[in-house]
């Protein structure tokens, strides 16, 4: 039998933040928080930036967004905070900011309660697992959240009607990620062996995937597996950065069924002409089957993002370096 609690909950917590979403008036988003929660809020960005006409976002690091203190920050503000377990203190010295400044808060945990929830306006919980696994409930996860945050602000300011569209395909994505992991296991398994040697290795996407090449730059390859990385925008990459390309560095590239995909397609051209080594992980290549074409640019970033899981455990193991991990993160002061 299916634990409906999880849902029901997020969901009334959701329903609440809806509620305080048509008492205020809102301008602008600002999306806070640190590492991996930061990067899961491009998609939402995205979202917000090509559907609405009145409210603008922005993403911020914690402690930047401390002390750049954006003059825009006010009483028609929405901050979106993440933190996992909520102790992330830059990212609860961000919620207390806020709140000073009259903004409307809304922290996203997996914890019942911490300190960044004593700092918030309002929570959600979301579900969560560690890295070394796949995804649970991912209706429910911290990206879908986010998502539904950002299309719910959007059907009650604006009356996007979007929001129903993504719900219902949301709940597909369980039966869409088995479907692509059951496809990928073994060429995810052969990448795996080909590049567990490899000292350095670069990601690269645009639009609503960016933060998916990001979160796998820093928090997988840089964090768990003390590889060096960069996330490389695809936009960026013929100004300066596609002089580090030759047949033996190696690129994973994303690509995304949104409005800049030609950006990717672009930067696969040059990769195939002058590079060797290349991992692509293309959405146009998924079973979608159960996800609305009006929302699939969107949610393409978060199917994309479970074969980056798959390829992050096959290398960790290929390479005999657990994703758990650490050398200073939780170890030593700072």
């Amino acid at each position: 039998m299916v634990n409906s609690a999880p849902y029901m909950k997020a969901d009334a917590q959701l329903e609440k933040i809806f509620e305080a979403f048509k008492q205020r008036t809102i301008t602008r988003v600002f999306y806070v928080a640190c590492g991996g929660s930061s990067a899961l809020m491009y998609p939402s960005k995205y979202f917000l930036d090509r559907e609405s006409s009145q409210i603008t976002s922005e993403i911020f690091s914690s402690n930047e967004f401390i002390h750049r203190n954006p003059q825009s920050l006010n009483e028609n503000s929405l901050v979106i905070l993440c933190s996992h377990k909520g102790k992330t203190p830059e990212t609860t010295e961000a919620a207390k900011f806020a709140k000073s400044k009259g903004a409307l808060v809304v922290s996203l945990m997996y914890v019942e309660h911490a300190p960044l929830a004593d700092e918030s306006d309002f929570i959600v919980n979301y579900s969560w697992i560690s890295a070394g696994n796949m995804e649970p409930m991912p209706e429910i996860m911290n990206y879908a959240i986010l998502y539904k945050l950002a299309f719910g602000l959007l059907y009650v300011k604006e009356e996007n009607k979007k929001y129903e569209k993504l719900v219902t395909s949301l709940n597909s994505l369980s039966t869409v990620f088995e479907k692509v992991m059951a496809q990928n296991e073994d060429v995810i398994n052969a990448y795996a062996e080909q590049y567990k040697d490899e000292k350095i290795m670069y990601t690269m996407a645009s639009g609503a995937n960016y933060g998916m090449a990001y979160s796998f730059a820093i928090c997988i390859l840089m964090e768990m597996q003390w590889m060096h990385s960069h996330a490389i925008h695809a936009g960026e990459f013929f100004h300066g950065p596609f002089e580090i390309l030759d047949k033996d560095v190696p690129f994973i590239l994303l690509m995304g069924l949104d409005e800049t995909r030609p950006l990717e397609e672009r930067a696969l051209t040059f990769l195939k002409q002058y590079g060797n080594k290349l991992v692509v992980v293309d959405a146009q290549n998924f079973d979608l089957t159960g996800i609305d074409d009006e929302v699939k640019g969107y949610l393409a970033p978060l199917v994309n993002n479970v074969v980056l899981r798959m390829f992050a455990l096959a290398l960790s193991k290929a390479r005999n370096h657990p994703l758990e991990t650490r050398r200073y993160m939780f170890k030593v002061p700072y």
